[in-house]
């Protein structure tokens, strides 16, 4: 935590940056990243913005404000729903708002598995019939839009914007390209989820953060192990093994596979700013 909290305040200095701000979500990572700038830079330094649109769950945005009071920092909600409507994304779907939570949740976990046979790595490889590929422009441009709002917010104060990106997200591709990945620096970028859960615990992050199902909160009741069809768990201790290049003959076979095709799949997102490259040219 001391490398952290030391990589943080050399970023900031080193850079002439007079504070930061995090995208506050509500869930595990934001408030771990939120919670180790208070404590290298104190919280006059650090602005929590919380941007939920109309498919947020109201349970993340009241996390979110618990939590920046309790570290006492700058915060504020900013809605993008208005945002999103001007950029006629919710004409893609039809309001979802007349029925109930649940109803929702059930609906949306359905539909994103009758569009594919595999969902996750057809997302992963932008593949899929018409229908899935608005819901993934759906849903992504939600993390854009909110940075620019943390951009904005961040160059009118010279504040840093800080990543909220784990390690396990980054290897797997569970971020959106040019939204939540998009930061001046990343803070817990080296930790698997499950150290970000170890982590958190030892620095006392309510436990109704730390119980949460982790979720992008994008679209209604789609979690993380829900999307990737694997416990975190189970991820982590494969990719681990995976990265250290150790025995996976005690491993599930087919969970193995599974982190396998993820990874893999997951090579296509990290496709950005391809260029000539003058030494190549003959």
């Amino acid at each position: 935590m001391e490398e952290i909290e030391s990589f943080i305040q050399s970023f900031v200095r080193n850079n002439g940056f007079e504070g930061v701000v995090v995208g506050v979500s509500g869930g595990v990572d934001s408030a771990l990243v939120v919670s180790l700038c208070t404590r290298a830079l104190g919280k006059e330094r650090v602005l929590g913005l919380i941007l939920p649109d109309r498919d947020s769950a109201k349970e993340s945005t009241r996390l979110a404000l618990k939590l920046c009071r309790e570290l006492g920092i700058e915060h504020e909600v900013i809605s993008i729903t208005s945002a999103l409507r001007k950029l006629r994304v919710y004409r893609l779907f039809p309001p979802a708002w007349l029925f109930p939570r649940k109803v929702q949740e059930s609906y949306v976990k359905g539909k994103w598995q009758s569009l594919s046979k595999d969902p996750y790595i057809d997302d992963l490889l932008n593949r899929g019939n018409e229908t899935f590929r608005k819901g993934l422009a759906y849903y992504r441009i939600k993390h854009r839009v909110r940075m620019c709002l943390l951009y904005f917010e961040a160059e009118k104060r010279n504040y840093a914007v800080a990543g909220c990106v784990n390690k396990t997200e980054l290897m797997t591709g569970l971020y959106v390209k040019w939204g939540d990945n998009a930061a001046d620096f990343e803070p817990i970028s080296h930790l698997y989820k499950t150290q970000v859960l170890e982590l958190a615990r030892w620095l006392r992050i309510p436990s109704e953060i730390l119980e949460r199902a982790p979720t992008p909160d994008l679209i209604p009741g789609i979690t993380d192990e829900f999307v990737l069809g694997l416990s975190y768990a189970d991820l982590d201790r494969i990719l681990m093994k995976m990265e250290k290049k150790e025995d996976l003959s005690s491993e599930d076979p087919k969970l193995v596979q599974r982190v396998r095709q993820i990874c893999e799949a997951a090579r296509r997102r990290k496709i950005q700013n391809v260029r000539i490259d003058s030494s190549n040219c003959v």
